[in-house]
C-alpha cells in the first residue's frame, strides 16, 4: 500500500489554506522560495527573489488570469522566465497571458540596478516542445504562437542562476513525450517533474509523441538521484508532480517501483504471443488499480496498458 503523506508535508497542506487564492487557485509554500499554485489544470510552480519571479509551466488558458493573480500575491516584481516541462496545453496554455505580462530584463547598471527591459517574459523549452507546438509554414498549428517557447536548447540541460539559486532544466529524452524536463531548483532543494510523475493516476506515456515507457523509467530513476531524503527517510528534496500533491524521495520510489511491475507484465505477456486486448483483459494491473486507475483519459488502466504495450512493440 502507498504510504501516507509525511508528517512534513502533512503540515504544509494545513497551511495552505493561509495562502488560499480566489477562483479555485491554491498557494502552498513548498520550501526555500518556490510556490506550488493548484486549480489551474497542471500544477504551476513559482520561484520569487529580488531580482522577479520565474514560473514553471502556466496551467490551462482559461485560468490564465487567475494565475497572474496568485503570483501578484507573491511577488509585484516581473514574471522574467516560464520553463515549460512539456507541450501539453493544462501546462502551457497560460504562457501567452503569462508571458505578455513580464518582462525580460536585458542589462544593469553597476550599482545592480535593472537598466534596460523588453516586453515580455521569456519562455523556455526543450527543443522539441517547440517542434510540436508549432508547424511549417502554411500548416495549422498545433497551439498559437504566443503560447510557444521563446528559447530552446537540445538535448542535455539548460542552466540559469536566478533569485540567488541555480535553476536547472534537464531533458528526459522519450519518456512522457520526447520534449520532457525536469526543473531542479538547487538551493531551495525543490525537483519540478511536469507529468513525468503524477500523484493522482497511472503515468500517460503519450507514445503518438515520443513518449516510451523505457523512457519514462528512466526519468522516474533520474528523480530519485537527483533527490535526497532527510532523516527516516521523511523530508529533504521535495518533488512537484504535474498533478497531485508534494511528495518526497520515498514516494517516487514506490511509483517507479508500480511502474516497473506493469511494465515488466506487459512484457512477459508480449513473449507469450499475447495480443494487446488479451493484454487488457489479463487484469495485470489489478493491485494497483483503485489507487491509480482514473476513470476515463490517458490516466485509466487500459489506456496505460495500451501505451505500454505499444511502447514496447513499437518498431525501432
Amino acid at each position: 500500500m502507498r504510504r501516507t503523506l509525511t508528517a512534513a508535508l502533512a503540515t504544509l497542506w494545513l497551511v495552505a489554506g493561509a495562502y488560499a487564492q480566489q477562483a479555485g487557485i491554491q498557494t502552498l509554500k513548498v520550501q526555500g522560495n518556490v510556490y506550488l499554485l493548484t486549480g489551474a489544470g497542471g500544477n504551476v510552480v513559482v520561484q520569487v527573489g529580488e531580482q522577479g519571479v520565474l514560473v514553471v509551466d502556466t496551467g490551462l488558458e482559461q485560468t490564465a488570469d487567475q494565475v497572474l493573480t496568485a503570483i501578484r500575491k507573491l511577488s509585484d516584481k516581473p514574471v522574467q522566465f516560464i520553463l515549460n516541462t512539456h507541450f501539453h496545453s493544462d501546462h502551457t496554455g497560460g504562457n501567452d497571458t503569462i508571458r505578455k505580462a513580464g518582462a525580460t530584463y536585458t542589462g544593469a547598471n553597476v550599482t545592480g540596478n535593472i537598466k534596460d527591459a523588453a516586453t515580455g517574459a521569456q519562455v523556455f523549452a526543450q527543443d522539441n516542445v517547440m517542434q510540436r507546438m508549432s508547424a511549417p509554414t502554411g500548416q495549422q498549428a498545433a497551439a498559437p504562437f504566443g503560447d510557444w517557447p521563446t528559447e530552446t536548447y537540445l538535448a542535455g540541460r539548460k542552466q540559469m542562476f536566478f533569485n540567488g539559486e541555480p535553476v536547472e532544466m534537464i531533458h528526459q529524452p522519450a519518456a512522457h513525450t520526447d520534449g520532457d524536463s525536469l526543473v531542479m531548483f538547487r538551493r531551495s532543494d525543490v525537483i519540478v517533474a511536469g507529468d513525468l510523475f503524477l500523484t493522482t493516476t497511472y503515468p500517460f506515456i503519450d507514445v503518438d509523441h515520443g513518449g516510451s515507457i523505457q523512457g519514462e523509467l528512466e526519468a522516474l530513476n533520474n528523480i530519485l538521484d537527483l533527490a535526497v531524503a532527510a532523516h527516516q527517510d521523511e523530508g529533504g528534496t521535495y518533488i512537484i508532480p504535474g498533478h497531485g500533491r508534494v511528495c518526497d524521495k520515498p514516494e517516487v520510489l514506490e511509483y517507479r517501483d508500480m511502474v516497473t511491475i506493469i511494465r515488466d507484465r506487459v512484457q512477459a505477456s508480449i513473449r507469450k504471443g499475447m495480443t494487446l486486448e488479451q493484454v487488457k483483459a489479463a487484469g495485470l494491473t489489478r493491485d494497483y488499480d483503485p489507487r491509480y486507475s482514473a476513470k476515463t483519459g490517458p490516466g485509466n488502466k487500459d489506456a496505460f496498458v495500451e501505451a505500454v504495450y505499444k511502447s514496447l512493440t513499437k518498431k525501432k
